[in-house]
């Protein structure tokens, strides 16, 4: 899984870190897929838009930039959808990792309650348009449950209970006997959220790169940019193999792996592990909902088609790759024993297990924007547990700018 370890390339004054985003074995890579016809770049291409990178971020933004119009190519070092979406655990969650009231005390409620608004529009988005293109990635709505813990106990939550209310968000309480009455879940409260999902990552991905090569985007693998220059009215980059990449627009999709000229503010690497058990379609726990606590680090887990139990967790802050990776047997039993230690019943042993590398921000906010200095060139970096939900908001937002509309929300998520 993991490659010979990690490259900094040098891109026109700056450096990009290679590095493996993810080892172990994801459950999504044992599920069959159909997968996107890639090609070798064997000489130069002029192009309206270059999108370096080809998980779900960039899949996201080709397919949306392909459909206003624009000529798209897409490029990655790997093969398409090989690097960290992969390991994502697909919990669409619009609820961002940092609380509504604590987001609040940070930029202002007006402005958390935007962020949290768009945040829902893109989940609603993904799932709407996910059902147009007629992309079969098992993305289906769901519930979610905020269960109490050390960042918030029950008074904590039900704080955060009137900001969501008072944002308009539909939220229901949860006491410890109702929790445990419908959910068999021993905790002080809860927050049951709705208008959440969950998907097959993947799948989900590979729909979206294919949506985009039907309206001719291109797909370019394995393909290194080693300079990226900006111009006074278009973008030159060079390819490793010395193939140049003319384009009007350039837009960093590349996860994790951030070019050292992205403003990296508030900004840190987390590693995080995860497992699927064995189905177990009895042991389940009611409604199936999605559930994560309020906990730092915290435990985040939803149920498969297949009946499993995927879970994640225990997130530390860290970039070994090593360590990360050595940990794994360990996390997995400590992962495995919170799993059994909230539902007794359940069959607590992994068919699966992975680990992998994301950001984090201090805002639990995504990054999405031109970068400074650097006319004509994008970036998106999003934060946290809400990775899948923020590469649609990231592929409005793109959009938008590109096309010149402007977004009424950019100034939440632009580099500062």
């Amino acid at each position: 899984m993991r490659s010979a370890g990690s490259v900094v390339r040098h891109l026109g004054g700056f450096s990009v870190q290679h590095r493996d985003l993810r080892s172990g074995q994801p459950i999504w890579l044992d599920r069959p897929a159909t997968n996107v016809r890639f090609d070798e770049l064997s000489d130069d291409i002029v192009i309206d838009v270059a999108i370096v990178g080809a998980g779900i971020s960039g899949a996201l933004v080709a397919e949306t930039l392909s459909e206003v119009g624009y000529s798209v190519a897409v490029f990655d070092r790997r093969k398409p959808v090989a690097g960290s979406t992969s390991a994502s655990t697909a919990l669409l969650l619009f609820e961002i990792d940092m609380p509504l009231h604590r987001l609040a005390h940070k930029i202002g409620f007006a402005n958390a309650e935007r962020a949290w608004r768009r945040s829902k529009l893109a989940v609603d988005a993904l799932r709407e348009r996910t059902r147009a293109l007629h992309i079969s990635c098992e993305l289906q709505p769901n519930d979610s449950l905020y269960l109490a813990g050390d960042v918030l106990d029950a008074a904590g939550l039900q704080r955060e209970l009137i900001a969501r209310r008072r944002a308009g968000f539909e939220t229901q309480f949860l006491d410890r006997n109702e929790l445990k009455e419908r959910f068999g879940i021993d905790r002080a409260a809860a927050l049951r959220c709705f208008g959440n999902g969950e998907a097959n990552p993947r799948k989900l991905a590979l729909g979206y790169l294919r949506a985009a090569a039907a309206r001719d985007a291109a797909i370019y693998a394995p393909v290194e940019i080693v300079t990226v220059e900006p111009r006074s009215r278009d973008v030159l980059a060079l390819t490793k193999g010395g193939q140049r990449i003319r384009c009007k627009y350039l837009v960093f999709c590349t996860g994790y792996e951030i070019p050292d000229q992205v403003p990296h503010n508030g900004h840190r690497i987390v590693s995080t592990w995860a497992l699927a058990t064995p189905p177990q379609r009895r042991a389940l726990w009611p409604e199936r909902c999605l559930i994560w606590e309020a906990s730092d680090p915290y435990l985040y887990m939803r149920a498969t088609r297949d009946d499993r139990i995927i879970i994640g967790g225990e997130d530390e802050e860290f970039e070994d790759e090593g360590k990360r990776d050595a940990k794994l047997p360990a996390k997995a039993k400590i992962i495995l024993r919170k799993l059994k230690k909230m539902f007794p019943d359940v069959v607590a042993e992994a068919d699966f297990s992975w680990t992998g590398t994301f950001g984090a921000s201090d805002t639990g906010l995504p990054s999405i924007g031109e970068i400074p200095g650097m006319d004509h060139c994008y970036a998106v970096l999003g934060y946290g547990g809400n990775g899948i939900t923020f590469s649609m908001l990231a592929a409005q937002l793109i959009r938008n700018l590109i096309a010149g509309s402007g977004d009424s929300d950019s100034d939440l998520f632009s580099f500062k």
